[in-house]
């Protein structure tokens, strides 16, 4: 039986990687490279680098670009890649999503502008669109991403339709990490031959049958093989006690990860899982958790691994 979701431009589960870095601040290829490897390996179709998981705009543009060289570099296949190539100008966006294309990447993810608010869907078309011209590629491929609850932006189903009857067969998805499930089937409902791609774990299974795509998501660097079988099994009604159980563990993964602020945690509970301190560290504005909070994400962390392997 054909998994359906396999039909539409991009599908399957993407991780929205997290960075690690140096003490010096700078991202540690080395780390970094390990972890992909090691998510292929647990499941994941491919990685999101650099985007809201990732801390992608707490590094420069020219850090951005040398870690995705690097971890191409390290054998990673680039047809495996979405990084987030978006800034708040179009002439910065311009020179990251050209450089992820010329590094033959399956697609990128872009954000709209999310320093000025309460901008016009015209004035958010002027910007995808000055984009996708400043490349000039038809290779190119754009997955949009809609998180409103951080960029303070939305991306409309008027806007999305105005884009792809523009750009037809370069926007080609878009990521909705709106929280929102009825945002997402919205989406997988109003345009055909379009990924749609949750955001939050949880969501992925009730969006694919409602004809999304898969996810892109932040717990799967923990939790790939969960979301692995459900995506593969989802539409095979001789295995929805698998399904059902794989959902019950994604959604207690997810719970713990966001048990203190989301994204140091999701770090801290990759330092004990990849065994690597180093993974603690965050960019500023971001805070590390605490000894204490780390301790009791361990703690936790122990008691779901038991409960996989029980």
């Amino acid at each position: 039986m054909m998994n359906p979701a396999r039909n539409l431009p991009i599908s399957g589960v993407f991780c929205a990687a997290a960075t690690p870095v140096l003490a010096s601040g700078e991202p540690d290829h080395a780390a970094f490279a390990i972890h992909a490897r090691s998510l292929l390996e647990e499941g994941c179709d491919g990685i999101a680098l650099l985007g809201t998981t990732g801390e992608a705009n707490s590094f420069s543009i020219a850090q951005r670009q040398d870690l995705l060289d690097q971890v191409i570099a390290s054998g990673i296949d680039p047809k495996r890649l979405m990084p987030g190539t978006s800034q708040t100008n179009v002439a910065d966006s311009v020179t990251l999503t050209r450089h992820a294309l010329e590094a033959r990447v399956a697609a990128t993810v872009v954000l709209p502008p999310f320093y000025y608010k309460g901008v016009s869907d015209e004035g958010l078309f002027r910007f995808y669109a000055e984009l996708i011209e400043g490349v000039a590629s038809d290779d190119l491929r754009i997955v949009l991403y809609h998180i409103p609850p951080i960029a303070q932006i939305g991306l409309s189903l008027e806007l999305v339709g105005r884009l792809l009857d523009s750009f037809p067969g370069i926007v080609i998805g878009i990521k909705d990490s709106s929280g929102k499930l009825d945002s997402m089937q919205a989406f997988a409902s109003a345009f055909e031959n379009f990924s749609v791609l949750s955001g939050a774990d949880p969501f992925m299974l009730p969006l694919l049958r409602s004809g999304g795509a898969g996810c892109i998501t932040s717990s799967s660097n923990l939790i790939a093989n969960h979301l692995r079988l459900v995506f593969d099994n989802w539409h095979d009604t001789t295995r929805a006690a698998e399904v059902d159980n794989a959902q019950s563990r994604i959604e207690a993964w997810r719970n713990l990860s966001n048990a203190y602020v989301q994204l140091p945690t999701i770090k801290a509970m990759l330092a004990r899982r990849r065994n690597h301190s180093g993974w603690t560290r965050v960019r500023p504005p971001l805070v590390a958790l605490t000894e204490a909070q780390t301790q009791d994400i361990w703690t936790q962390m122990a008691a779901l691994e038991e409960q996989d392997n029980g």
